[in-house]
């Protein structure tokens, strides 16, 4: 099944309910709920907190205890999510996000093994492989989202600009539109490395020779000195016009603001944020529109998505049978409902209805062609986190091959 038979039956089916609750990860029949007051439930989506809260008071109603968010903002949570839940004190039931951080904590042992159980079978197969390895289901992908920059369809109208440019020529002109129109083109938050580096995803996938290269320059397989990684950061470079001033010193919070004022036509992370752009009063409509890095024949893609917001089971926990009965109330196709038309993020969970406004203007994108966000093949941090900051350093002013070859020292120096 693929994400157009996702959509026809998010669209067409009502809510139902999951199975009832299994024998926790632990493989012991006999349930601990209860135990020790509040559940801990550690994310990173403070955004979503609100919404969380809602869930959590209905499952209280079934259940003989709470659950306790703990939040930590997502470029800590990065870092810091694993040595906290070695601990066991910290995320009973946690989430991870798809690449090096998943991969860690199931090599670390910290992931329950949620293969064969039953709440599998309320998710789309094909949209949570990203929490499966060697040979185990050890989490649960719970968003579909979409690493492709936000447009303000209404400044693009105004800008005479009727359709999404299909070659990197046409993109670039419809940046020029814009900028003449006295509007920042492209709101990008390069001091924050967590979004800095999704726009990446777009910038890669139709200029990468194969669709795992991004992940291959980790083992060696391919240099950031290649041909076609020197095209994406020239491509940087002839973006830097578009960008805010100071681009490569703006927050996540400071992009996201440009964009919700209107004062910025695109915002180049992805679909996750809109949420917090409805929050700061936008009323705009708002679609994805990808760069195409290519022209137009060699194109693959049309953008990117992800399967992220991986939930897990904590190893370390006591409380396995509870953490496991919180997935299960998440995994209800009326609950992840409330949790998809709450965030406007739309969930690998079947049976999903959609109400949400922002949902239903991005659901043909449901459709589309796109690919799996390659920035997340990295299982190395370090060696990501270099890539991506010589794509932040020619957006500074650095040439396309200093910082090039400046990041292939590191990315050599962190294989060893």
């Amino acid at each position: 099944m693929n994400r157009r038979d996702l959509f026809r039956i998010a669209a067409g089916a009502g809510a139902a309910s999951l199975l009832a609750a299994c024998a926790g990860p632990g493989g012991d029949p006999a349930p601990t709920t209860g135990s020790g007051g509040d559940l801990s439930f550690a994310h990173w989506r403070a955004e979503d907190k609100e919404v969380f809260e809602q869930i959590i008071a209905e499952f209280k109603k079934s259940k003989n205890f709470g659950v306790r968010q703990d939040i930590s903002p997502s470029n800590d949570y990065q870092s810091t999510a694993l040595q906290k839940l070695r601990g066991g004190s910290i995320g009973d039931a946690f989430t991870a996000f798809r690449g090096a951080q998943f991969l860690d904590i199931a090599k670390a042992g910290v992931s329950a093994d949620l293969t064969g159980k039953a709440v599998l079978a309320g998710y789309e197969p094909s949209l949570i492989t990203a929490g499966a390895t060697g040979g185990k289901q050890l989490g649960i992908p719970y968003q579909l989202v979409f690493n492709t920059p936000l447009a303000n369809t209404d400044l693009l109208s105004k800008a005479g600009i009727g359709e999404a440019p299909k070659d990197w020529q046409g993109f670039l002109a419809l940046a020029d539109r814009l900028k003449s129109q006295g509007v920042t083109p492209i709101a990008w938050p390069g001091g924050d490395a967590a979004n800095a580096g999704q726009l990446l995803n777009v910038l890669v996938v139709n200029n990468a020779p194969t669709d795992d290269a991004l992940g291959k320059i980790e083992t060696g397989e391919h240099k950031v000195t290649d041909d076609w990684f020197l095209t994406v950061l020239k491509q940087y470079a002839e973006l830097r016009p578009y960008f805010p001033d100071n681009a490569t010193g703006t927050s996540s919070d400071a992009a996201l603001a440009l964009f919700a004022q209107g004062k910025a036509a695109l915002l180049a992370t992805g679909s996750f944020q809109i949420a917090g752009v409805r929050k700061l009063g936008a009323t705009f409509p708002i679609d994805l529109l990808a760069p195409i890095t290519t022209t137009a024949d060699k194109a693959k893609y049309e953008g990117v998505f992800n399967a992220t917001f991986i939930l897990g089971v904590n190893t370390r926990s006591a409380r396995q049978d509870d953490a496991l009965a919180w997935i299960e109330h998440l995994s209800d196709p009326a609950v992840a409902g409330v949790y998809a038309n709450g965030t406007a993020q739309h969930v690998t969970v079947k049976g999903v209805e959609y109400t949400n406004a922002d949902l239903k203007a991005l659901a043909p994108w449901l459709t589309r062609k796109t690919a799996l966000a390659p920035r997340f093949q990295f299982t190395n941090l370090d060696i990501r986190g270099a890539v991506e900051n010589a794509t932040v350093q020619v957006a500074g002013g650095k040439s396309p091959e200093e910082a090039a070859e400046a990041a292939q020292k590191v990315i050599d120096q962190k294989k060893k």
